[in-house]
């Protein structure tokens, strides 16, 4: 059986994932990590008519669930594989999706989805910035189709260090206690940023020397996200792969012995051949390449350099050729719209998708547009992206400018993408018999 994706060519229109329908219908992965005794958050993502009220058959002891909300919360019990029913139903019907919540060592067990500020703003990120990132997700929907991280990126922190050491922020931030328990109220989920170096990427402080009690500053901020970015620590350690895998292997040892599951995001440009080894130091995901931007150029580069990658993805470790850049963008200058034809952003987020790759939005949310928002509701591409299997799409062939992709699902069948990098349109035939899944 095969699932044909279009992406660049994508006929469906988009009115079509506008209209939701009233009934209850549960999206998102069907598998979710955790480690044990830790503290647990996960939102039912759950479209159809409000109010909705939601049930989980077989949940373990120290988890619980608001009927109301769909948020599950507690202490995760001990190692096992918890298997459980969720249930989400309203006036118009019910859903139910079998789903495992695995405690183990290993977390993201697909692909993290949610926002990060930076594509959008940049070094100007403000506390209410991203509040209003996590109101948005919310009040749209968006959580209902299974986004759930809301990110700062470089911006939050002070200059200078408090005198004991902590990390500081600026006043930009003035508690991220609250602001995380803001978000977490929601349902969300709440990533920081930082460099292995004295500085970030924007001349902020950066984690070096005072790695474990960044954790630990992290830890009772409420952080469950850890984008880190190499910047500064280049200066020293350019291109030796040892030293690549150095301050990442540091930093790891003080993430595994932390009281939060915290996703572990390797910002390193793909230096080192770094999907040979994010595996082993601790990575839950990696970048593989140096950093996007909103045009054709910069994506069609982006995704032929996963062409040979598909081998070094697995559940929990996934290779990330950088953040989704549609919508209204704008980095550290004025926002405005994003430079990609509607086509292209059609095939720039199926292709991240079949890619297994994270899915951060860079988008400025309060600002989102219809065309933006049917495209990353489409429940049928997330779905690529978070199948339990966790095969990333591998390349086939590409002939006169058409490319074909091919991702095998964990219900045994295979997601193909034929996608057209030219400028024209053209008509191509594909076997699907020839298309073969031994690469993998």
């Amino acid at each position: 059986m095969h699932k044909i994706f279009n992406a660049f060519l994508l006929s469906i229109s988009i009115s079509a994932f506008a209209q939701e329908s009233t009934a209850p219908k549960i999206h998102g992965a069907d598998i979710y990590g955790a480690k044990p005794n830790r503290p647990f958050l996960y939102k039912i993502p759950a479209t159809g008519a409000k109010p909705m009220e939601y049930t989980v058959l077989g949940l373990p002891q120290g988890l619980t669930v608001d009927k109301n909300t769909g948020i599950i919360s507690g202490v995760t019990p001990a190692k096992n594989n918890y298997n459980t029913q969720l249930i989400a139903k309203n006036n118009f019907g019910a859903d139910t999706l079998s789903f495992d919540i695995k405690v183990g060592e290993e977390l993201s067990l697909t692909p993290a989805m949610g926002w990060n500020s930076w594509n959008v703003f940049g070094l100007r990120v403000t506390d209410k910035d991203i509040r209003n990132a996590a109101d948005v997700m919310v009040s749209t929907g968006l959580i209902d189709h299974g986004w759930g991280y809301i990110n700062i990126d470089d911006g939050w922190e002070s200059e200078e260090r408090k005198p004991d050491g902590e990390i500081a922020t600026n006043s930009k931030f003035p508690d991220l206690t609250a602001l995380s328990d803001y978000i977490h109220s929601k349902g969300l989920k709440f990533g920081i940023y930082s460099s292995p170096g004295s500085r970030t990427c924007g001349g902020f402080l950066g984690s070096l020397n005072h790695e474990e009690q960044d954790i630990k500053t992290y830890e009772k901020w409420g952080v469950d996200y850890l984008k880190y970015d190499l910047c500064s620590y280049t200066v020293r350690t350019f291109l030796v792969k040892k030293n690549l895998q150095k301050p990442y292997i540091y930093m790891n040892q003080f993430i595994q012995n932390s009281n939060r599951d915290i996703v572990y995001s390797l910002c390193q440009y793909g230096l080192g051949k770094v999907w040979k080894w994010g595996k082993e130091v601790g990575g839950n995901s990696w970048r593989t390449t140096g950093d996007i931007v909103d045009t054709w150029a910069s994506v069609n580069r982006l995704l032929n350099k996963q062409k040979k990658l598909s081998a070094y993805a697995s559940p929990g470790h996934w290779n990330d050729p950088d953040m989704l850049v549609l919508g209204i963008v704008g980095w550290n200058n004025d926002s405005r719209k994003c430079r990609l034809t509607e086509a292209e952003q059609q095939l720039h987020f199926g292709m991240w998708s079949m890619l297994a790759s994270p899915l951060l939005l860079g988008c400025d949310l309060t600002k989102i547009d219809s065309f933006t928002m049917s495209l990353i509701t489409n429940d049928d591409i997330i779905a690529l992206n978070q199948d339990r299997l966790g095969k990333q799409a591998a390349f086939v062939f590409e002939r006169e400018d058409i490319q074909v992709w091919s991702k095998p699902l964990a219900d045994g069948s295979t997601a193909i993408g034929i996608i057209n990098l030219g400028t024209k349109e053209k008509t191509t035939s594909v076997k699907l018999d020839k298309i073969s899944s031994t690469q993998y």
